[in-house]
């Protein structure tokens, strides 16, 4: 399953600070006026080598003057509904509040695993002063945090990642290739798996929106078994306004983590737009392999290059990513649909795939002598071993005197040179240079 952690609490008490320090990146705007967030802001996450989504949420509050309270509410419940873990996240400083209490309630009701953070325990009177939060009657540890310095950030997460779903949890489904269908909303994705499966399997109407729910459908084709999973469409966050919304767009988040291959629908008449872009760099992050799949093609009209301008189009705007198969499909003329399907299999065989060790050195190290590591600082850099590693995708060790020396332009030729020799198209693949 996937792991999910909803950051939840009042306003201002450092939600968001929070969350770009899981996500490393200033992805969510931070401001001392309370109400900042309220679209919700998705980041992935790592810790001790356990993988999670991170959800942003707005500030929960009741009686306030913002004409947007109510919708936060929902939103922050639904994103608690979800969450494999909710951080609850107070305030040392203000103290345990009216709010506190109150939202602790709603807590309590959720039946969810809830790790108190008591946020701003900059100094060690400040994090004495955490202690008052037990007051708050929730079956948790309490642990005084400073969002903004990292301080006891690592002793939360270590309690937080301790109950995520288990690796072997049972699975009927588990070691069967899942295979996503994501992209904006009315693109084509239920009438693309309404035409593989010949069945009126989910909704499809003209309306953006229709599907509320990953679907999941057991399929067999090629001789090969595998899900298939429709999603609801993803919108701009600012464009998601209502809490049911919300809901899909979370479910279809959850479902490309989840996934092992993804093929991301996109329309022709309207192009790669920057939400196809996010969705691609989301699942590049994640290690998933990639199909683009561009429908409605029967709708443009075309010349012996429109395709090619139509590809090099796309490669622009997802440059440096080249390495992910494009299909020119027509859903409602069923002209390649199955090609799609057929190429995802192939792209989940390659995420799968397991490089001979012998066959890899034989290979790289031979690639490596006609074209070695540009010496730097006059130091003369060797790699002289080369396996693959166990990971989610394609992974590769590279054994070298001088590790921190190899350049990224020389990364990259041995990342094209492994794609030229043994086939990774759809898939990311990480090179990791080690000392030898």
């Amino acid at each position: 399953m996937a792991n999910i952690v909803a950051i939840v609490g009042r306003p201002n008490v450092g939600k968001s600070t929070f969350f770009n320090r899981l996500v490393e990146k200033r992805q969510a705007i931070m401001d001392n006026e309370p109400g900042v967030t309220r679209d919700r802001h998705y980041g992935y996450a790592e810790w001790i080598g356990k993988f999670f989504t991170v959800i942003d949420t707005g500030g929960f509050v009741t009686g306030s003057e913002d004409k947007f309270e109510s919708e936060i509410r929902k939103q922050v419940k639904l994103a608690i509904d979800e969450a494999s873990v909710v951080i609850f996240m107070v305030d040392c400083r203000d103290g345990l509040t009216g709010f506190d209490k109150e939202f602790a309630n709603v807590l309590r009701a959720s039946k969810k695993p809830i790790f108190v953070a008591a946020n701003k325990a900059d100094t060690p009177d400040k994090s004495i002063l955490a202690a008052e939060f037990y007051g708050l009657g929730l079956d948790s540890e309490i642990f005084p945090i400073s969002a903004e310095n990292g301080g006891g950030t690592g002793d939360l997460l270590d309690e937080v990642v301790k109950v995520f779903p288990s690796e072997g949890t049972e699975d009927p489904e588990a070691g069967i290739p899942k295979i996503t269908i994501v992209g904006r909303p009315n693109v084509g994705k239920s009438s693309f798996l309404n035409a593989l499966l010949g069945t009126e399997r989910t909704i499809v109407t003209d309306e953006a929106g229709t599907t509320r729910d990953a679907i999941h459908t057991r399929y067999k084709l090629f001789g090969k078994d595998f899900i298939l999973v429709d999603t609801a469409g993803v919108r701009k966050k600012g464009k998601v306004k209502d809490d049911v919304e919300f809901y899909s767009v979370l479910r279809s988040l959850r479902a490309l983590e989840e996934s092992d291959v993804v093929i991301i629908v996109i329309d022709a008449e309207r192009g790669m737009e920057s939400q196809d872009v996010n969705l691609i760099s989301l699942a590049q992050r994640q290690g998933k392999g990639m199909v683009i799949m561009v429908n409605k093609w029967d709708l443009i009209e075309k010349d012996s290059k429109t395709s090619d301008k139509f590809k090099k189009d796309i490669l622009e705007k997802l440059a440096p990513i080249d390495y992910i198969p494009i299909i020119f499909a027509s859903v409602l003329e069923k002209q390649r649909i199955f090609q799609v399907v057929e190429k995802a299999v192939e792209v989940f065989e390659n995420k799968t795939k397991k490089v001979q060790t012998s066959k890899l050195n034989d290979i790289m190290l031979r690639e490596i002598e006609h074209y070695p590591p540009p010496s730097i600082k006059g130091k003369l850099i060797q790699i002289k071993y080369i396996t693959q590693v166990n990971a989610r995708f394609p992974s590769f060790a590279f054994f070298c005197n001088l590790p921190q020396y190899i350049q990224e332009s020389y990364q990259r030729y041995l990342e094209n040179k492994i794609r030229e020799h043994f086939t990774f198209e759809g898939v990311p693949v990480r090179l990791i240079f080690r000392k030898k």
